[in-house]
């Protein structure tokens, strides 16, 4: 299985700081950013890996990632995306990288403290279709939303104004190669761009999404706000410890995140 990091996009939640430089490359603690997701990837022993990224600091990335040295790579994977068409444009870049097998993709933005080893390894063993990971988190309509019943995926609902439960989407996703095949097939959504949400609801509609729960800490670092408690975090337990959490099939016991968002909805 190959990787790939879509590290793109302006970084405008971020300015000023990101008029010196890519957002995935501001510094996370004691490293850049960049370097945790490529962690995250060689932790679920994958070492071939693609970094997407774009705009007018592209180029800051071979200065301090080179062809991946640090990391005990002999080779690293470029490519840049023009503009800003969403997550899923993005990834339509790495068809040709992926060559017709499956993919682990991770938003350079998120950083968690243990492994997800576990659900690639599970992945492999797939025959197709997709799998993503989900975190239980107090704002759930900050994020895409999975529903959960008995173990399974019931939908998925972008930043929803009522949750219908409290399992946030991460930005980590596992697909086979037909991804880019209904890639191709999208059209922007309101806000223009082509949405990672409606390519995993096209697997979830022919019952080909597959889904686990990540366990110990999870965070993306797009805001100043979630920055700071990412630098935070990782100064605490650190991050991708190989001895730390991993993640976890659901079980039937996971749908009380559903009540418990219901409940949550009729307070007040």
């Amino acid at each position: 299985m190959k990787g790939v990091v879509l590290a793109g996009g302006l970084g405008t939640r971020l300015l000023p700081l990101t008029r010196a430089t890519n957002k995935h490359l501001l510094p996370v603690f004691d490293r850049p950013m960049i370097f945790y997701p490529i962690q995250t990837l060689l932790n679920a022993g994958i070492r071939d890996i693609l970094l997407v990224t774009g705009g007018p600091h592209a180029g800051h990335f071979l200065r301090v990632l080179g062809n991946g040295d640090e990391f005990g790579l002999t080779h690293l994977n470029y490519a840049f995306q023009e503009g800003e068409g969403g997550i899923a444009a993005a990834l339509s870049l790495a068809e040709h990288f992926a060559d017709g097998g499956k993919l682990c993709v991770i938003l350079g933005d998120n950083l968690i403290e243990g492994t997800i080893a576990p659900a690639v390894a599970r992945f492999r063993k797939q025959g197709r279709g997709a799998r993503i990971l989900v975190k239980e988190v107090p704002d759930a309509e900050r994020f895409g939303v999975a529903e959960l019943r008995g173990g399974r995926v019931l939908s998925i609902e972008e930043k929803p104004k009522r949750p219908r439960s409290r399992y946030a989407v991460t930005g980590i996703y596992m697909y086979d190669a037909r991804v880019f095949d209904f890639i191709r097939t999208l059209k922007p959504s309101r806000r223009g761009e082509l949405e990672i949400t409606d390519v995993n609801n096209w697997y979830l509609r022919r019952g080909e999404l597959t889904c686990e729960v990540l366990e110990g800490w999870w965070t993306d670092a797009g805001t100043i706000a979630s920055l700071h408690r990412a630098g935070n975090l990782v100064a605490e337990t650190g991050a991708n410890r190989t001895d730390g959490p991993g993640t976890r099939v659901p079980t039937a016991e996971d749908a009380q995140s559903r009540r418990r968002a219901r409940a949550g909805r009729g307070r007040g």
